[in-house]
């Protein structure tokens, strides 16, 4: 039966996309744009196909080619993963769409690299939500990885710089990964996930373990941009193309980031199997570094992709506060916000490509009085600004919520105060872009002006239809969180706990 093959579907489909998008692309290039979106398309669907057969039948395990674990090759979804996997999915489909007008208008050839590269990418992010063992995870992690550069790089100009050193730091991340990977299968003879959680609590204490443990916590840091370790990350979104930025910024640090709760709560059972060492307590304090300097140095930008690029480090910080936070309301808070906060970036991203496309440039200066020009497009930035502060009913404010749950239970007070206080910085960044585009600024003489500098200049519906959607959708996870939390989250977050 079809539906029993959907763990694999998730990563073959976009995958023969790719490789079958250049043919299409030399015998007709207008079929490319269309392919690729129904690629994106038809993931999604599978995507929510496969959530519904996990909540209906529970835990899916696929043997690839027949061959049983842990000498075969298995496939797992369960809650967390399906979710992820219709998270990731279903705003790459968006991201797909949104490019076509952006793509053509600044590609002079063909537009088969960009989109097979993005199925690629896609294809990748679903390998590493459905691998059931920890070295295909690495495989699918650096071919996401290398799309992604070369995507980064297709910007030309300051854009090959940045990725450059997303290249050099990416690198490094992966060796670390690597490196764990390594150590654990001289510890235990395995990579198979499941096997590897009934191994390790044989071993104890042992130094081996830790080092494993710390290699690959630092390695999926990189790659989450998790604070020290973000440095790839404001560039590569500043410099890349708009479409580049509207593809990667929604997705790339919350597929690293659930890769590193897998490995923690799936694989080593956390935090009983770490009771020896602060492991979990250092990353929910990193986490809470995060907040804070991204929100600080997100304030400081006058450009809006830099500001928010440094807005997704602070946002990313939640997600790891919560996974180092591992009590049942905090995990189900982070994995919330891995939704919420990829709807909300990619909004904010899809917008300003609209506004560089639109308005000349990304410069703050250059939204002046933008809710005349791009009312829709206005409308839909202050609908994620508001989930990005954590003003209900937007999404933001539910995951927010459970994390401050979360962290009084744990008798982390401060890092309560730091979530709050994360929420206003957000409400300072955030204000700073609308006083920029709805308020009257001071003209090239000086003087205030109240006209609008032109008329309308809404983008073309292809990206004006993706933005629209994704701010209904964060006011439709702010209504519907309790079902999202209580029917699939509660249990993703029960994983590893027990």
């Amino acid at each position: 039966m079809l539906l029993d093959h959907l763990p694999a579907l998730l990563a073959v489909v976009p995958l023969v996309a790719a490789l079958a998008l250049p043919l299409a692309g030399a015998v007709r290039p207008r079929l490319v744009y269309p392919l690729a979106v129904g690629a994106g398309a038809v993931t999604a669907v599978l995507s929510l196909l496969t959530l519904e057969r996990v909540l209906t039948r529970g835990v899916m395990r696929y043997h690839v080619g027949g061959w049983p674990p842990p000498w075969g090759i298995e496939l797992v979804v369960d809650h967390l993963s399906a979710f992820v996997a219709l998270t990731v999915s279903g705003l790459v489909a968006l991201a797909l769409l949104y490019a076509g007008p952006a793509v053509r208008s600044g590609t002079a050839g063909s537009p088969s690299p960009f989109f097979a590269l993005a199925l690629l990418y896609l294809a990748s992010l679903m390998g590493i939500v459905v691998a059931g063992d920890l070295f295909n995870l690495f495989v699918f992690l650096e071919v996401a990885s290398i799309a992604s550069y070369a995507l980064v790089a297709s910007g030309g100009g300051r854009a090959l710089m940045a990725a450059f050193r997303y290249i050099l730091l990416g690198t490094v991340g992966a060796s670390f990964y690597l490196l764990g990977v390594g150590h654990l299968y001289l510890l235990t003879g395995t990579l198979n996930m499941a096997d590897l959680s009934q191994r390790l609590p044989e071993l104890g204490a042992s130094r081996v373990l830790l080092v494993a443990v710390g290699f690959l916590v630092i390695g999926l840091g990189i790659k989450m941009a998790l604070v020290p370790l973000h440095g790839w990350l404001p560039d590569a979104y500043t410099y890349a193309p708009p479409a580049v930025t509207a593809l990667i910024a929604p997705v790339t640090t919350k597929v690293a980031a659930y890769a590193l709760a897998r490995v923690l709560f799936s694989v080593l059972g956390a935090p009983a199997a770490l009771a020896g060492i602060p492991l979990m307590s250092v990353l929910a304090w990193a986490g809470g570094a995060a907040i804070l300097v991204g929100g600080v140095l997100a304030i400081r930008q006058n450009d809006l992709r830099r500001l928010l690029a440094y807005s997704s480090v602070s946002q990313v910080g939640y997600i790891a506060l919560g996974i180092g936070l591992a009590n049942r309301p905090a995990l189900a808070g982070a994995y919330l916000h891995i939704l919420n906060h990829a709807m909300m970036k990619g909004c904010l991203f899809f917008a300003a490509g609209a506004v560089a496309a639109r308005l000349g440039g990304s410069a703050l200066t250059d939204l002046r009085l933008m809710h005349r020009r791009m009312p829709v497009t206005t409308a839909c930035i202050v609908v994620a600004a508001l989930s990005m502060i954590g003003i209900p009913p937007a999404g933001g404010f539910f995951s927010k919520w459970y994390l401050l749950v979360g962290a009084l239970e744990a008798g982390h007070t401060l890092l309560a105060g730091v979530i709050v206080g994360g929420g206003l910085l957000a409400a300072a960044y955030m204000f700073k872009v609308l006083e920029h585009a709805c308020l009257a600024r001071p003209d090239a003489a000086g003087h205030a002006s109240d006209e609008s500098p032109g008329g309308r200049a809404e983008a073309p519906a292809a990206m004006l239809i993706p933005l629209v959607a994704l701010s209904v959708g964060i006011v439709a996870v702010g209504i519907w969180s309790a079902p999202i939390v209580s029917g699939v989250l509660w249990f993703a977050a029960a994983a590893g706990l027990e």
